[in-house]
């Protein structure tokens, strides 16, 4: 029994090696259309440092591949659908700067971009740095592409952005009044009063219980 028991071991021993020479076995020498089909794979394992690291091999076997336009795309979605948008942005910012060439393509990249700006923007009393950038960003964008199709979403995307920052100058204003600060409260007091959204039927953010206790 001892010795059987001894044989399991060192078979399960050997098919664990056999498994971890295959996960980690460096691919090279593929074809474009291999390359893609693995790099989807990857994906659809939810293997991203994996896919990264194949599509850099994909590149710099094949620079000319025209499925490396395609695959830029979807790396950059796959980076956001698992809310990893600072890669994502890094994959559009690289298909912009190989394919930008054309309006269209420029285009919709960068909404990308701002979309992931916006779907990152999880907590509605921080990120304060992101939201103004975000603003920033998608009146570039309307000004680049005012007759963009994108339109309705990206002034969805404005609305909300300055929303948010105007509900949370009112949260720092409230914040120095109640602790005395009236210097600085009197700064948030001018933006508040200078604020087109002054006048606006504002709805406070609702927060989970444990995350109102820090906010």
């Amino acid at each position: 029994m001892r010795k059987f028991l001894k044989f399991v071991f060192i078979i399960a021993l050997s098919f664990g090696f056999v498994g971890c020479a295959e996960k980690y076995t460096e691919l090279y020498n593929l074809s474009p259309e291999e390359w893609y089909e693995q790099i989807i794979a990857d994906i659809k394992a939810g293997d991203h440092e994996n896919a990264d690291k194949h599509y850099i091999s994909m590149a710099s076997e094949h620079v000319a591949s025209p499925l490396l336009e395609q695959i830029l795309l979807i790396l950059a979605q796959a980076h956001a659908d698992a809310e990893e948008y600072i890669l994502s942005n890094h994959y559009l910012d690289e298909y912009i700067k190989k394919y930008g060439d054309n309006g269209d393509k420029t285009e919709f990249a960068q909404y990308l971009k701002i979309k992931a700006n916006f779907d990152s923007f999880a907590q509605p009393n921080r990120n304060q740095k992101l939201m103004e950038d975000s603003i920033r960003e998608i009146e570039k964008f309307l000004y680049a592409y005012p007759n963009t199709k994108f339109r309705p979403l990206i002034d969805t995307m404005l609305i909300k952005f300055k929303l948010a920052v105007y509900y949370l100058d009112m949260s720092i204003y409230d914040l120095y009044m109640r602790t005395g600060r009236e210097t600085s409260a009197k700064i948030y007091k001018e933006k508040l009063d200078t604020s087109s959204l002054k006048d606006a039927n504002l709805l406070e953010p609702n927060l989970p219980w444990y995350r109102s206790m820090f906010e």
